[in-house]
């Protein structure tokens, strides 16, 4: 049977001097709500909360920790707060922008101010749902993520790292600007210390890395993410998680559909940021901003009818082999 996931604060909870409106979002590490500063301004609130630590009765305010849990929920929460207090110094448009953080009824709560808008994985559920040749513009993916660029950029220089780029958390306001928005240090120091890295990440916009234990993170693993995030905008899916292309990488595959829709400068600017080797990617957010920024007359190579159809052989045999994959691990669980 599931745990049942922790409460969130019920709404006019007086939490620092805000009152709670509403829950928002709920993710496995907080809760984020609407609420109103004293000065009748609004903002979102997140609650370090995380599901697979604590529990919270309906109506309680404080998260209940079982004794062999706490010393990693006070780990998670020391990074959180200080989490909080590096974004605070951070002043970006296209950072989310933490206002003020505090300590109360045992957890961390940060204050930040309230977006309105729609994340780009909205985007491109809706997009991707015309069934139209693009999923977005080359044009729209490529001033996009100039922003967002922008904005790790500075995170970095601050020597931080995201560790959560996904499309759930890129998130474009109503007066068209790209913001980056929860960031995963806690969730990253957890993952460290505990026992279940598998379910921290977001599976296809984690780099190969975070699945290891003994592998050196940097600014390579969050422009990972970039480029599958860069991915889901031409394809409308997420790319396969990175465990399983260790194994049987078809990302050239895909991208080569690709070919003729999208200039061949931006396919291969995906295929460098999406490197399973660390070193093989940009090391730096400049150096894929370069790259990004300085295109001359954009080349689309065309499919020849000859290559279509040899593409179209390969899908269906790769299909055909994990069908009788799967059959066979079937058949071995059954015996």
């Amino acid at each position: 049977m599931s745990k049942v996931k922790p409460s969130p604060l019920p709404p006019d909870t007086l939490i620092g001097g805000y009152r709670v409106i509403r829950r928002v979002a709920a993710g496995g590490f907080g809760v984020v709500y609407q609420a109103i500063d004293p000065d009748g301004q609004q903002v979102a609130i997140k609650e370090y909360l995380p599901a697979s630590l604590v529990s919270r009765a309906p109506g309680d305010l404080l998260p209940q920790v079982a004794p062999e849990k706490l010393s990693l929920y006070r780990l998670g929460l020391k990074s959180f707060f200080e989490e909080g207090r590096s974004l605070a110094q951070i002043s970006h448009a296209s950072v989310v922008s933490v206002m003020n953080f505090f300590r109360e009824n045992e957890t961390v709560y940060m204050v930040m101010n309230y977006l309105e808008g729609a994340s780009l994985q909205e985007y491109i559920l809706i997009a991707r749902d015309l069934k139209q040749e693009k999923v977005f513009r080359e044009s729209t993916i490529r001033s996009l993520f100039d922003e967002i660029l922008r904005g790790l950029r500075i995170v970095h220089q601050h020597k931080m790292l995201h560790l959560d780029i996904k499309p759930a958390n890129i998130f474009i306001t109503d007066d068209n600007k790209s913001v980056l928005i929860d960031f995963g240090a806690a969730r990253e120091v957890l993952s460290k210390e505990g026992n279940f890295i598998r379910p921290m990440y977001t599976p296809g916009f984690a780099a190969p890395e975070m699945y290891r234990r003994d592998s050196a993170m940097g600014p390579w693993t969050d422009i990972y993410a970039i480029g599958a995030c860069m991915y889901a905008c031409m394809q409308g899916y997420p790319p396969v998680e990175a465990p399983q292309r260790m194994s049987n990488d078809r990302m050239t595959l895909a991208l080569k559909k690709l070919q003729g829709v999208y200039s061949d400068n931006l396919i291969e600017v995906v295929q460098w940021c999406m490197a399973l080797d660390p070193l093989a990617r940009p090391q730096s957010v400049f150096a894929l901003q370069k790259e990004l920024n300085t295109v001359g007359e954009l080349r689309y190579t065309r499919l020849s009818v000859g290559e279509k159809v040899r593409l179209q052989f390969e899908t269906m045999v790769a299909g055909t082999k994990k069908t009788v994959l799967k059959a066979t691990n079937i058949g071995h669980r059954a015996t």
